[in-house]
């Protein structure tokens, strides 16, 4: 297969993964639709491409890099999506994180025009897409994963293959639950703390350095201690990550509660902060 790729989306994760591609040596070109988020690409040799059709023409393996699933069915399914054209034995690869029935009707769609679909959601926020340390969650054929898996080696540090298309996103929504659990729970945490005269910085350090610590708490540690909370990962993201799990039936005890605060904090006015930005509204809520 030829390294003539196709990528759609620069966003926050968007970028530096296109970016990785293109540093790896691969042909790229690139469609968002504010054009100018490409600006820096083109620098470096991407070929900003003025319509999905033109990139879908030159490209063989295409990518798509957007918010929900709203945004992918568009490119896919919107006039002038990628859909639309003659795309005989290319292939998609999703890596935006969308319901799992979203991604079995794009595999149809795709097959239903000769061409082939991988989706592959990424575990990691933009720090991991910048240095090419994300986790890629696949689902699709063996043969599609192992003729992706050179690509995915440049986006990420392990690409598991999961089993058929729809495993790869319900993967992706297990593992953010756990993240919105985890990251709820250390706000809660440190709120019940300062309620009892400790301070947040005492007990951050206290999660830390015992069994409760981890890579995620670590992370989020000097942004509860300044209260500033650069996007890393969108609240607005897991709010709707949480709510495509409840779709696809998660029932369990704090399911409910959880997927409500994070509706409550993005109807609060949260959602373009990051996700740790929930213990703002947990504590003035």
């Amino acid at each position: 297969m030829s390294n003539k790729i196709g990528w759609i989306g620069l966003g926050k994760m968007g970028f530096p993964m296109a970016n990785n591609l293109l540093k790896g040596g691969y042909s790229l070109y690139v469609y968002n639709r504010t054009s100018s988020k490409a600006d820096a690409l083109v620098n470096e040799g991407a070929v900003l491409a003025e319509s999905i059709p033109v990139l879908c023409e030159e490209s063989d393996i295409i990518f798509t890099m957007l918010s929900d699933d709203q945004a992918v069915k568009g490119a896919y399914l919107g006039e002038g999506g990628l859909l639309n054209g003659k795309v005989g034995g290319k292939l998609f690869i999703n890596m935006s994180t969308v319901s799992p029935r979203t991604s079995a009707e794009l595999q149809e769609m795709s097959e239903a025009v000769g061409a082939r679909f991988l989706e592959a959601p990424v575990s990691g926020s933009v720090k991991p897409a910048e240095d090419g340390t994300l986790l890629i969650l696949v689902g699709g054929t063996a043969d599609d994963f192992r003729a992706a898996q050179p690509i995915f080696e440049k986006l990420g540090k392990m690409a598991v293959h999961l089993g058929s298309v729809g495993a790869g996103s319900s993967a992706k929504l297990a593992i953010n639950y756990f993240l919105a659990l985890t990251l709820q729970g250390l706000a809660e945490t440190v709120l019940f703390a300062k309620q009892q005269g400790i301070n947040a910085e005492d007990m951050l350090r206290i999660v830390n350095e015992g069994a409760c610590g981890s890579a995620i708490t670590k992370l989020k540690t000097p942004t509860i201690a300044s209260n500033e909370y650069p996007t890393a990962f969108a609240l607005k993201h897991m709010a709707k990550d949480l709510r495509l799990a409840r779709e696809q039936g998660i029932s369990f005890p704090l399911a409910g509660p959880l997927a409500d605060t994070y509706k409550q904090a993005l109807d609060d006015g949260l959602g373009d902060e990051d996700v740790m930005a929930i213990i703002k509204y947990l504590e003035r809520s």
